[in-house]
């Protein structure tokens, strides 16, 4: 039988304290009321919470996760909140403290890019463990931006001599061919994201400068073949649009102390029918080799707004009810 009377009061240390915490014009706290069926109360310098035993515990947690993240100059987003709310659900939001603590490196402006979700901490931690390691997961999860930042960290730690950066020339209804200017010009807006990766965390013209010095090579995925890759961080990107012979020449391509991060999105497949997807292959046929690492993300991981990740979950519903 469960309490139904439960009561806890959490103090705050100051009125910027609440303030930082319900959000702007208390967002934060809406979204926390929305999302349980617990009371909850904001008196001066405390937070009365009242509900079942259950789900004062795991608000319990929630608050005192993101007052603890709040009093280390942590600056809370909606992602954030929300994403500890699912979190504080299975008594996990304490996990939270550890993703924020370490930064995994700092844009060229000085900004901490830190890790934001279980997922990608796990991803981190294969990444620098394993020699080719699989993301795989729906858009906006940071598959393919944590990647570029670990290669430009291991370039900076001279642990590679070059980036190479490479995506399939698949396109979604669109042919390359019909584009005008010269290949260069016809690759770079297909190659563009891989591009923002990079000028977030080296700036452009840093990104100007390693391109002129070979550090860093952008190119379509045809021109691996019959290379030999060594001292690289290689990372494919969208590799769900390889087909299964351009996966297994890719992955042939690692050479000494280097790198391979590969990643994709298997539901946004643009394939010709009939192909089947490099990725879903590799996946399905290197799953029992222990030294490849898998990570598959989920709509929990998702950090970009919170609209993104209703739209990828009412998809995946809508497909499991259709088929």
């Amino acid at each position: 039988m469960l309490n139904v009377n439960e009561s806890v009061k959490i103090p705050l240390k100051n009125i910027a304290e609440g303030l930082a915490l319900f959000g702007p014009q208390d967002r934060f706290l809406q979204m926390i009321e929305e999302g349980t069926s617990a009371k909850l109360f904001s008196r001066e310098e405390e937070i009365v919470i009242q509900g079942d035993t259950r789900e004062v515990e795991s608000l319990k947690q929630l608050f005192e996760v993101l007052l603890e993240l709040i009093r280390n100059h942590y600056v809370l987003s909606e992602r954030d909140v929300t994403y500890a709310l699912e979190l504080s659900k299975q008594m996990k939001a304490d996990q939270l403290l550890e993703l924020f603590k370490g930064e995994i490196a700092t844009t060229y402006r000085g900004k901490p890019i830190r890790i934001k979700t279980i997922g990608q901490k796990q991803y981190v931690n294969e990444i620098r463990q394993k020699d080719i390691v699989f993301g795989i997961g729906p858009a906006g999860t940071g598959k393919t931006y944590v990647a570029v930042v670990l290669a430009v960290a291991a370039l900076k730690e001279a642990k590679v001599k070059r980036i190479v950066l490479t995506r399939p020339a698949v396109e979604a209804g669109e042919s390359l061919g019909f584009l005008p200017g010269d290949l260069q010009e016809k690759v770079d807006p297909y190659l563009r994201p891989l591009y923002d990766a990079l000028n977030d965390v080296l700036g452009p013209e840093q990104v100007a400068k390693s391109l002129e010095r070979g550090l860093i090579e952008i190119a379509p995925l045809a021109y691996m073949r019959g290379r030999t890759l060594d001292d690289s961080f290689i990372i494919l990107d969208e590799a769900q649009n390889t087909t299964a012979e351009q996966m297994k020449m890719f992955l042939t391509r690692l050479g000494f102390g280097s790198k391979m991060v590969i990643t994709g999105d298997i539901t946004q497949i643009d394939l010709p029918r009939g192909k089947k997807s490099g990725l879903v292959e590799a996946a399905r046929i290197l799953q029992g080799i222990e030294d490849i690492g898998f990570i598959t993300f989920s709509e929990q991981d998702v950090v970009r707004h919170t609209l993104v990740q209703k739209i990828i979950t009412a998809y995946n519903l809508d497909q499991e009810r259709h088929g």
